[in-house]
């Protein structure tokens, strides 16, 4: 559902971005999925993790997705089109006298939209979310591969402030 931004209390559906520079920002549904994983498989990394030929992973990710209020997986779409996607995960916490933090994740941007705005937009939207959802901070993570992301991340006032680590469990 897509609602209006607001100053209001914090909610479990995120709010839309304004419908500026031609774009509005939505809560994804099952249907999205298929245009989702391909932005995801759509790099160098995601072409190596990703397997769009087999739904069935992503439809039960996203049920647990979809169930969860504490998560936000949004697409932007443009002219009735998905370009770009990300996912908004409030976390609850004790430190920082129980401060709430957003962890932005899966951010992706339609190979023909990049450049145009759109991901600093759609990122805009994902802090501006995280405030109305009470969140003290908003924190991401990158692939130590992806310097020119790095670069965008800071243009937008984020710090490499930790070393991030790592372990795959299968």
């Amino acid at each position: 559902m897509t609602t209006a931004a607001t100053g209001a209390a914090a909610s479990d559906e995120p709010a839309a971005a304004p419908h500026t520079e031609g774009f509005t920002v939505r809560r994804a549904t099952a249907e999205d999925l298929p245009e989702i994983v391909a932005m995801l498989a759509d790099d160098p990394l995601g072409a190596t993790r990703e397997s769009p030929d087999d739904p069935a992973p992503y439809r039960e990710a996203f049920a647990r997705i979809d169930a969860d209020p504490n998560q936000h997986l949004v697409v932007a779409e443009r002219d009735g089109r998905t370009v770009g996607t990300l996912q908004l995960t409030v976390i609850p916490g004790l430190s920082r006298r129980g401060a709430s933090r957003a962890l932005i994740e899966a951010v992706r941007i339609h190979a023909d939209a990049r450049g145009s705005g759109l991901g600093t937009q759609l990122i805009t939207w994902a802090i501006d979310e995280a405030g109305r959802q009470g969140c003290a901070l908003v924190q991401l993570t990158s692939d130590a591969t992806r310097v020119e992301a790095h670069r965008f991340y800071e243009r937008l006032g984020f710090e490499a402030s930790h070393l991030g680590f790592k372990k795959p469990l299968t």
